[in-house]
């Protein structure tokens, strides 16, 4: 009898490249605390960390050290004093140095409050960094003290002095929000004297911002188990760099939210799905009653006076926006269904409907102790009602139209913009 195998093994390569993990959080204690614990867990990994405080005047400050020994203090010099500036000009080229020097040691960045993780991964799109490092998951620590009295706040950045500059008018809520959605694994940092019943609400309030995340307790001990950490968020591979950003997930027909309208631990989280489109007017003026008791809003919508357009809808720490993703693939051409991705145009092919097309509002809003019933029939009041359906779309694109204007559209513009 013949031993040869009838088929050969292949075996996978082995990607030797150093593994980066991407560490964020807006408490800076806790994610230093978190950084300590995962370097003490292995003698060769690498931090790289970056102090924004002279951003503005176009300074940058870049420490890299292990466990034991601070191996580079740096002062940088930057052209332009901003973190796309910081991510290009050094962070980026910094790790690829220490693969090439270090090619045994695995590599921790951890970002500095302002800095939001989706901004490192949209620097690495257009930068060789991949040739040189894998990016094996994005890591964002949550302080069980500071986390939701940061999310409910209606700072700005530059009132706490944290700006990366003159025009960074970004608000706190909405960064620390970014920093959960992106991640792919969130470390709940707590304290021996945190409540029990605040870590679960805590756990609660992460879920519903990012069910797609792994959640990572420390305990209510004094002491980190080092060792069980790192097992738990690094190497893990969870990080997909094919994910599409937040707001655009819902047109791939992705979960952008848990519906869970009963909540857990006062927590709930609404999901709003509807082929009709808004009236302009009636959305606009409901606007304010709307987000006025919620943490987080995100999602796609479309309005009546505007049917070629899918809107992003994006609500956190008082402040609204409403920007473009482009047109909605029914507007388009068939020949240039091609712009978008694969995900996108097979959830059209699976959702399409003969009236309306891929044009489908997703919204979601997440706080706490929601009224369902009363935030459903909000929304579903601002909706074209049976007879303004029935005079056609000739008819809609004269409704009064507050944003009018506001989402203008080219024959240059993608189907996937923000």
């Amino acid at each position: 009898m013949s031993t040869v195998p009838i088929t050969s093994a292949v075996t996978a390569p082995v990607d030797r490249r150093p593994a980066v993990t991407v560490l964020s959080g807006f408490s800076p204690s806790a994610v230093q605390a978190a950084a300590s614990a995962l370097l003490v867990a292995d003698p060769e990994l690498l931090a790289i960390r970056h102090d924004l405080t002279g951003i503005r005047d176009g300074l940058v400050s870049r420490t890299v050290l292990t466990a034991t020994t601070v191996l580079e203090h740096t002062l940088v010099e930057l052209l332009h004093g901003c973190v796309s500036c910081t991510l290009r000009e050094d962070v980026l080229p910094t790790l690829i140095r220490l693969a090439h020097e270090r090619p045994g040691s695995d590599l921790l960045l951890v970002l500095p409050p302002a800095v939001e993780p989706e901004a490192v991964a949209a620097a690495c799109e257009h930068s060789p960094v991949g040739e040189s490092v894998r990016f094996d998951s994005y890591v964002t620590v949550v302080d069980a003290d500071t986390f939701l009295d940061d999310l409910a706040s209606a700072d700005d950045l530059s009132d706490r002095n944290l700006h990366a500059a003159d025009d960074d008018h970004r608000a706190v809520a909405e960064v620390v929000v970014h920093q959960v959605e992106f991640s792919d694994t969130v470390i709940l940092w707590t304290h021996p004297d945190t409540d029990p019943l605040e870590s679960e609400r805590l756990s609660a309030l992460v879920h519903r911002l990012a069910p797609w995340s792994a959640q990572v307790p420390t305990g209510n001990s004094d002491r980190v188990d080092c060792t069980a950490l790192a097992a738990r968020v690094r190497r893990t591979g969870r990080h997909d760099p094919t994910r599409p950003g937040l707001l655009g997930r819902a047109l791939e027909g992705r979960q952008i939210a848990v519906h869970d309208p009963d909540g857990d631990h006062g927590v709930t989280s609404i999901v709003f799905r509807t082929r009709r489109p808004f009236h302009p007017q009636r959305l606009n003026e409901a606007l304010e009653e709307l987000t006025e008791n919620t943490l987080r809003g995100r999602g796609q919508l479309w309005l009546a006076s505007q049917p070629d357009t899918a809107l992003a809808f994006e609500f956190a720490g008082g402040g609204l926006s409403l920007g473009t993703l482009g047109y909605w693939l029914a507007a388009l051409p068939a020949e240039r269904w091609t712009e978008t991705s694969d995900e996108r145009r097979l959830a059209a092919d699976l959702d399409w409907d003969p009236y309306y097309g891929d044009r489908r509002t997703v919204l979601a809003l997440i706080g706490l102790h929601l009224d369902h019933h009363a935030l459903t029939g909000l929304l579903r009041s601002c909706l074209l009602t049976d007879a303004e359906l029935a005079d056609g779309s000739d008819a809609w694109r004269d409704l009064p139209d507050p944003f009018a204007g506001c989402f203008p559209l080219t024959d240059d513009t993608t189907t996937e913009e923000n």
